[in-house]
């Protein structure tokens, strides 16, 4: 089965929860961004967390997340939406570190831990959601934990993990969202905060062949559980020739002559799939007003 996410409540609506599979999701973005370990573990994290954020959206609102750090690896660039699509870059894919004190990729090395995590949801307004705070490990899920606290005042747990095989293909990724909505009563929140501190790396469960909804159901137990959708997830880029096209259009007749004259074409590349796209000078002639 391909990736996908749950979306669920428990205890009577007073906890909302996400929990997601992206293996496969995270390995296109590897694929396609040449990432060594610890920058897949890094943009991969983002990329699992941008997913199940999108599910929280509606109709065709999609979000924009923007973590960048003081760290070697670059900004890291997410986008999602409501439908299970989303798509990521960095900036600087060859970085790799030794394992840190823990064993684990050294993902806030990579990041660094001064900077700043920002989301701009477009939620189809005149005017776009944008929330911001600063980077508080670089470790990713404590960031975006961060971030729902601060900007959105939701009380949240964020998890998300990816494990990396020798060749630097992806074996595992996945994450979760807990949240806490207001009413939720302090047996509540004890219940929720013992089993998060309990459960395994969500990458380790991943491994292990454990399903998003066996994830959710150690977290909030399954006699409090239920399951609302399960939306697949995929890597999906928007790019098209034709955007490209339009976006050398808008640069204006001025631009596109010099494009024709000095380069006699023009070549366009995808920050987020890698995909080039070739315009000849017959095609740049066709895009002038």
């Amino acid at each position: 089965m391909g990736d996908y996410l749950i979306k669920a409540t428990a205890f009577q609506g007073m906890v909302r929860a996400y929990a997601i599979q992206s293996t496969e999701t995270v390995e296109e973005a590897r694929r396609r961004q040449d990432t060594w370990a610890t920058a897949s573990a890094a943009l991969g994290r983002t990329i699992t967390i941008s997913a199940m954020m999108g599910a929280m959206l509606k109709g065709n609102d999609k979000i924009t997340v923007k973590l960048e750090g003081n760290g070697p690896i670059g900004p890291i660039v997410a986008d999602a939406n409501a439908k299970g699509e989303v798509r990521g870059y960095v900036r600087n894919p060859h970085v790799d570190f030794e394992l840190n004190e823990k064993g684990k990729l050294d993902v806030a090395r990579a990041v660094g831990t001064e900077g700043s995590l920002s989301i701009v949801k477009d939620l189809g307004l005149r005017e776009n959601f944008t929330g911001q705070v600063p980077i508080v490990s670089g470790e990713v899920s404590e960031d975006f934990t961060y971030y729902f606290a601060t900007s959105e005042q939701v009380p949240s747990a964020v998890g998300a993990g990816v494990l990396v095989n020798p060749d630097h293909t992806i074996l595992a990724a996945g994450g979760f969202i807990v949240q806490l909505m207001p009413g939720a009563d302090d047996d509540t929140i004890t219940v929720i905060e013992n089993r998060i501190s309990q459960i395994p790396p969500i990458s380790t469960l991943i491994q292990e062949g454990k399903s998003p909804e066996d994830i959710l159901i150690q977290l909030v137990g399954n006699e409090n559980l239920k399951i609302l959708d399960k939306l697949p997830v995929t890597f999906y880029c928007h790019c098209s020739k034709e955007r490209i096209e339009q976006a050398i259009k808008s640069l204006g007749n001025e631009e596109i002559d010099s494009m024709i004259e000095e380069d006699k074409g023009a070549e366009a590349t995808c920050h987020f799939c890698n995909e080039t796209y070739q315009l000849g000078v017959d095609e740049l002639e066709r895009l002038k007003s």
